[in-house]
Parts: C-alpha cells; sequence; structure tokens
C-alpha cells in the first residue's frame, strides 16, 4: 500500500484537469443538462448523468493517445455536477406558473443555481474524509461509475491505494459507448416521427363508463420513459402503477359519479377536469406527507452528517497528507469561496427584491435575512443530502422532500415578516412574497442536489485514486457550466412547449406543454400558504391516504423480512403524474426486472448480471438522451417557425384520418423497442 511518497505515484506525470477535457466537459455538459431539463419538466423525474458523461468522454477522448483515466474522471465529474444542477427546474418555473415572470432572467436565473451549486460543492469538502475515505457508506453510483471508468480506460489503472491493477496493454470495452449511441439513435428518429412529422401518436387511452362513472385504460409510448422506468427498482415501477390505479380506478370514478357529465363537455375532458382539480390535489397531500416520512426516517444520518460537518470545519489540526490523493482544497480557499457565493447570494436576492415596492430598510433587511438563512439551511442540506447518498444513492435522496420543508420554512418566515410589517395588502404582495420564496428555494435545491452529486463522485475519484482536490476545481466548473445553460433551455422549452399553468401564447394547446409536476406541487404549496386557499380538503385525504401506505409499506417490509416493499413517494407520483406518464414508466421497471431474472437463469453468474444490467442502464441513458435532445431540436425549431408566422407544428405532414393508424404506429414501435432492449441486454 502507498503512504504518501509522490515517487510511488502510479500515475506519475499524468495530467487530470486538460484544457480539451473542460471544453469535452461544457459539451456535454450542454447535452446532459438539456437532457434532464426537458426530461425534469415532462415527468418530474432527472437521471444520474455520471455514467453516460464517462462513457462519452472515453469514447471521445480515446482518439487521444496521451488521454488516461484520470483525465476521463475529470470530465465526467465536471458534467455529472453540471447535469444534477438542473435539478432547480423542480422549483423554479414556479415564478411563470404564478405569472411573476415572464420569461427567465439569464443573470438571475445563472447566479442563483450558480452560487447554489458552488456552495453544495464547498459545503460536502469537508465531508470527504469521514463518509467516503473512512466510511462504510455504499455510495452505490460512485462505485458504478469507478467501475466504467476502470473498465474503459487506456493505460494504467490502480485502486484506492495506488496499487496497479491493469497495465497499459490491457484490452479496453469499446462496448458502453455503443449502447448510448444505439439507445440515442433510435429514440431521436421516433421522437422525430412523433413530435417533428406528428405520424406516430404518443399515446392512447380507452375511455368507459359504468353508470355515471368515467374509467381510463392508458398508455404512453415515450421511450424515454421506458427507458427511465428501466432505471428505477420494480418496486416503485408497482408502485406508480398503484398510485395511477388509485387516481383512475377509483378516485376519478367516485368523484365523477358523483357528478354527472354535462352536457357541453366531453367524457374525457371531464374526467381530466375532476382528476385536475380534485385528483390531482390528493396526490399532493400524498407526496408531501411521503416526503416528510422519508426524511424523518433518515433523521439519524442526517444528524450525524451534521455533526460530522461542523467537527471537521472545527478541526484545526485536521490529518492533511501531502500525498496527491489526499488534497482537498485548503480551508482558506474554502471559506474564501463561501464568502464570495454569500456576496453573490446577496446582490440576486436584492435584484429580485428591488422590483418590489418595499421601502429601501425593508428591502436590505428581508435580503440580508434571506442570504443568511439560505446560507444555513444549505449547509444544513448539503451535509445531510450528503450523507443520505451516501446511503441511498443520488438517485433515491428525496430532493423533493427538501424542496416541501425549504418552502415551508422560507413561507413561514416571509409570511410572519410580512405580517408584523403589514406587506399583505393586496394580491401582488402575496404573488411577489410567495415568488421570492420559490426563489431562495431554488438555491436551497441547488446546494441539496449538488451535495448529493458531489460525494458520489468523490467516491467515484478515490476508487480510483484521483485527486479530489483537482475534483473539486472539476465540479465547480460543472457548476458555472451547467448554471449558464439552464435559463436559456428553459426559456426555450417555455416558449415553444408552454408549462401546464402558463402557456406563453393563448392559441397553444395545453395538452402539448410540458407537465412540470414537482415545480407545480412546490408552487402550489407556497400559493396556498401564503393566500390560505390551499385545497386542504384533497390535498388532507391525501395526506390520510400517505398515512395508510406508509403503515402499509412497513407492514409487507416487516412480513417480507425487507425483501419487498411499496415505495409511498412513487404511489403519490402516480397518483399525481398523467396516467400517459405511468405506465411506460411501469412497463420500463417490468421489462428491466425480467431482463435481469432471465439473466440470472441464464448464467447465475455475478459478472454475467452486472454486464446485462450495465448494457440496460446503458441502453436507457441512451434513449433518454436521444428524446430529450430531439425534444430540444424539435423546440428549437417551434421557436423559429413561430418567429417566422408558419405555425408551431412546421414540419407536420397532416395526413387525413391518421389519428387511429398513429396511435396502433405508437403501440407497434414500443413492441419492437422492448425486444430490441431486450435483445442487447442479454446477448451474449
Amino acid at each position: 500500500m502507498n503512504k504518501n511518497n509522490d515517487f510511488s505515484d502510479p500515475y506519475q506525470g499524468l495530467r487530470e484537469i486538460t484544457l480539451r477535457g473542460v471544453i469535452l466537459g461544457i459539451c456535454i455538459t450542454l447535452i446532459f443538462t438539456a437532457s434532464n431539463i426537458y426530461l425534469g419538466l415532462k415527468v418530474g423525474l432527472t437521471f444520474a448523468t455520471s455514467i453516460p458523461a464517462a462513457v462519452l468522454s472515453m469514447a471521445i477522448l480515446k482518439f487521444a493517445k496521451d488521454s488516461n483515466i484520470l483525465e476521463n474522471n475529470m470530465v465526467q465529474t465536471q458534467a455529472s455536477a453540471a447535469g444534477t444542477i438542473s435539478s432547480v427546474i423542480f422549483v423554479i418555473p414556479g415564478l411563470l406558473m404564478l405569472g411573476y415572470w415572464q420569461s427567465f432572467p439569464f443573470w438571475q436565473t445563472t447566479l442563483i443555481c450558480l452560487s447554489g451549486g458552488i456552495l453544495g460543492v464547498i459545503f460536502t469538502i469537508p465531508l470527504r474524509y469521514v463518509m467516503v475515505v473512512n466510511s462504510a457508506l455504499p455510495y452505490p453510483e460512485g462505485i458504478a461509475a469507478a467501475e466504467i471508468l476502470k473498465s474503459g480506460a487506456q493505460g494504467v489503472v490502480a485502486n484506492q491505494h495506488g496499487e496497479i491493477i491493469q497495465n497499459p496493454q490491457a484490452k479496453i470495452d469499446r462496448q458502453p459507448a455503443k449502447e448510448i449511441l444505439y439507445g440515442s439513435l433510435l429514440a431521436a428518429t421516433v421522437s422525430f416521427a412523433t413530435n417533428g412529422l406528428r405520424i406516430i401518436g404518443d399515446g392512447a387511452s380507452f375511455w368507459f363508463k359504468l353508470g355515471q362513472s368515467i374509467f381510463q385504460i392508458p398508455m404512453g409510448f415515450s421511450l424515454a420513459l421506458i427507458g427511465a422506468g428501466s432505471l428505477i427498482s420494480l418496486a416503485s415501477g408497482i408502485a406508480v402503477l398503484v398510485g395511477a390505479i388509485i387516481a383512475w380506478g377509483i378516485a376519478v370514478p367516485y368523484f365523477t359519479g358523483l357528478s354527472p357529465t354535462s352536457v357541453d363537455i366531453d367524457m374525457a375532458s371531464f374526467a381530466q377536469k375532476i382528476w385536475a382539480e380534485k385528483v390531482r390535489m390528493m396526490g399532493v397531500g400524498t407526496l408531501g406527507i411521503a416526503a416528510i416520512w422519508t426524511l424523518l426516517t433518515l433523521l439519524k444520518p442526517m444528524i450525524q452528517g451534521v455533526r460530522l460537518s461542523i467537527a471537521t470545519f472545527l478541526d484545526k489540526n485536521p490529518q492533511q497528507s501531502l500525498s496527491r490523493a489526499k488534497q482537498d482544497l485548503s480551508p482558506r480557499i474554502m471559506l474564501f469561496t463561501i464568502f464570495v457565493m454569500g456576496i453573490i447570494l446577496f446582490l440576486t436576492f436584492y435584484s429580485f427584491v428591488m422590483a418590489s415596492s418595499l421601502s429601501p430598510a425593508v428591502a436590505w433587511g428581508i435580503v440580508l435575512l434571506l442570504t443568511l438563512l439560505t446560507m444555513a439551511i444549505g449547509f444544513l442540506v448539503a451535509a445531510a443530502c450528503g450523507y443520505m447518498a451516501g446511503l441511498v444513492g443520488s438517485s433515491s435522496s428525496p430532493i423533493s422532500g427538501i424542496g416541501i420543508l425549504a418552502i415551508l420554512v422560507f413561507a413561514a418566515v416571509l409570511l410572519l415578516i410580512a405580517k408584523q410589517l403589514g406587506l399583505l395588502q393586496s394580491t401582488a404582495d402575496h404573488q411577489f412574497l410567495t415568488a421570492l420564496g420559490l426563489f431562495a428555494t431554488t438555491a436551497v435545491i441547488a446546494i441539496a442536489c449538488i451535495s448529493n452529486d458531489n460525494l458520489q463522485d468523490l467516491k467515484t475519484g478515490y476508487l480510483i485514486y484521483a485527486t479530489p482536490a483537482k475534483q473539486q476545481i472539476a465540479l465547480i466548473i460543472g457548476c458555472v457550466a451547467g448554471a449558464i445553460v439552464i435559463a436559456p433551455v428553459l426559456d426555450l422549452l417555455y416558449q415553444a412547449y408552454g408549462f401546464t399553468g402558463a402557456l406563453p401564447r393563448s392559441d397553444m394547446d395545453p395538452h402539448q406543454a410540458l407537465a412540470a409536476p414537482q415545480a407545480i406541487l412546490i408552487t402550489t404549496i407556497a400559493q396556498g400558504i401564503f393566500s390560505h386557499q390551499l385545497e386542504w380538503t384533497y390535498i388532507l385525504i391525501g395526506v390520510g391516504l400517505g398515512i395508510f401506505l406508509i403503515i402499509l409499506d412497513g407492514l409487507i417490509k416487516a412480513l417480507s423480512s425487507n425483501n419487498i416493499s411499496l415505495p409511498v413517494l412513487a404511489v403519490g407520483m402516480g397518483i399525481y403524474l398523467p396516467p400517459s406518464v405511468n405506465m411506460p414508466l411501469f412497463v420500463g421497471a417490468l421489462m428491466f426486472w425480467w431482463i435481469k431474472r432471465q439473466a440470472v437463469k441464464d448464467n447465475n453468474d455475478p459478472q454475467h448480471l452486472q454486464r446485462v444490467e450495465r448494457r440496460g442502464t446503458l441502453f436507457a441513458a441512451g434513449l433518454i438522451v436521444g428524446e430529450s435532445l430531439m425534444g430540444i431540436l424539435m423546440a428549437l425549431i417551434i421557436v423559429i417557425s413561430l418567429n417566422m408566422g408558419t405555425g408551431d407544428a412546421p414540419l407536420a405532414l397532416h395526413l387525413d384520418h391518421w389519428d387511429t393508424m398513429a396511435q396502433s404506429l405508437g403501440l407497434i414501435i414500443v413492441i419492437i423497442t422492448i425486444f430490441i432492449f431486450i435483445r442487447r441486454c442479454l446477448k451474449k
């Protein structure tokens, strides 16, 4: 084992941060940040970008003879941070839904994301030794990314102790890049035919009545959603299906049975109206109580994370080795960065508040309070999320719960101040304070999501003997690059599709709008707190349902020795999301479960199962990236077309009597995709 002598460094002389690596990381950043924004607005889910970023980096840098595993690691570190910061779209579209913004101001959006993201990096650096190096926390995504980097690396590869495990002559696996490429091409082609040419349907529904009750049997044909479904567990997929059944098999039929369909509205539109006004609010209640319960179950590790972070910051004699693989950014640099980000936060909040009618003294006081409160909440959230990511993985860490708790805190504080100062005199006052609470919550979400990602990336670096300080610099670069991309991409998507409850033009089709479910959830809660008009009846029904499901989940776990579960957050999402989203998620989860089961039957070797899982994960990532990027491209085409006055469907073929055929083609393509997915995973 290497102690600390540089002469024993297996990577002696290799470069980690390079100009080409930074440029490549920025290019991958553009791709994955845009993809995650599109997917997050469409279904309320984002995908982890570390593994596909690592694969793309290796596929491109293989053409450079002197590339190495450390350089690839820096590229994926940078790109994963940028892709992760896109999670701010779970909150910030709410400012348009409120009508407070009409677009996304570039500097305000960029700076709130940048400052929050960089604080998320800095706040978790003190945790690296105690939670990554000297800890048994699993960090599932971090370990997976490290294995991908090792399997496709050129040249020397070392383990966490600096021991060489691969020599320069080792054969390199090029297969992972092909899986992403094939999946992307397939999904992009289908998406172009669906959303561009409009010759393939994006879903189909069968509506029927039993008495006065209206039922729906739905199916969505999105390949990206099938890919996303394969990345969640079977338990989560079943839970989403349970939520859809509760919504469309029980709640909607019950409420439509109590309120017979009006003669001037068709059956499907009436059921959709009932779902949006009543049943979806039940989903809000279920999601809220499930998120809070999830955080409560992780209270002990959250407190442990906070304690470790504070102790490390206060330690005057930290164990700091001169070894390259043990160096973090210095405390002086960290404190300076925190100070600079605090100033940027202050100025950004001030630019937001100065547009209001508040007096200068009140405005300065609120801005200072929000800055300090954001940094304090952010520090606690960073430590908590870092620990939770290590325990359950970044994808399973309850960011939505963090967002709900953050908006509750900000709304309570702002409401108290407003009552004391008499600031709730008009509708505009309510709107401003709600918007301010959402804006501050955006910064906390940025801190939380980067904290989730940071320690996973540092775990990857630790396992391949990378330099932590340089990874931390790469994470900061990724935050800056990702923050710059967010506002333009959000504006592009908003102008092309609109968001549910926020359409830029009156003649737009609301069915084409991006759902932005998480943003609607948090905005609804914020509006309800300030206006005292939250739909508490249906929300409380959802809370009661959530409590019942939590108890049921506990019983299922106890009876199955924790082998079976019913994730309540996923049930809430099933109630809240449109059924055309829920069904492909379930299909994807069921499909990948069957693939893994079949892989074990064919060959009980754990390494064979790992290969199958990796192929499936990469092909699924390709499906998501391909459809998402085509969605971005089509959004650009639509915006250009609208500016030229040629409508919002410039490429549509407008075939007569094609609806049934389009739906049939969509179903056939889904079946073919499932077959291709299975074949690619199980091929010898």
